[in-house]
């Protein structure tokens, strides 16, 4: 596995995360673009354009569309696909599952180690960029690190790293 410091201006993602950018951009080629195409011919006909609130409506629907698609663009571009068989389980890395302990109140987690885009806290599904992912990568197992959080720092021994 390459160093952890060579992933911090690239979005990091897994093979299905790679999957669900290419699908959502496809959709937003081929159908959103066409859906905003037709709000703005049919706002055209609402008659003069330097009063019409539905053709401005649209015409801004248009703008964060193609945003959204040039970021999407971008990020697939940018992206480094993270593929199980090359994941190190050595030190805590994206595409690891790592057990803690918090050390302060005993209660032990598992949370897999993602990137950005697919990060889910409610499935313990840590990005690589939050405080405790952050803190958490390039450790190895049986060692405690410091998580400076927004709310205090607190604490984490890490019991084991698996895939």
């Amino acid at each position: 596995m390459s160093d952890v410091h060579e992933h911090l201006n690239k979005t990091v993602v897994s093979p299905e995360g790679m999957r669900e950018m290419e699908e959502k951009l496809l959709y937003l080629i081929t159908v959103r673009r066409a859906e905003v195409a037709e709000q703005i011919s049919i706002a055209r006909g609402f008659g003069d354009l330097s009063e019409n609130a539905e053709y401005d409506e649209a015409k801004n629907e248009q703008s964060r569309l193609e945003a959204e698609i040039l970021e999407l663009e971008n990020d697939i571009r940018n992206a480094i696909v993270i593929d199980d068989a090359n994941v190190s389980t050595d030190a805590v890395n994206v595409g690891t599952v790592v057990k803690v302990l918090f050390v302060e109140d005993g209660d032990e987690e598992e949370y897999t180690i993602v990137g950005a885009r697919e990060s889910d806290p409610m499935s313990n599904k840590i990005s690589n960029e939050c405080p405790m992912g952050a803190a958490l990568l390039g450790h190895k197992t049986g060692e405690t690190v410091s998580v400076d959080a927004p709310d205090g720092a607190y604490q984490l021994k890490i019991l084991g790293i698996r895939r």
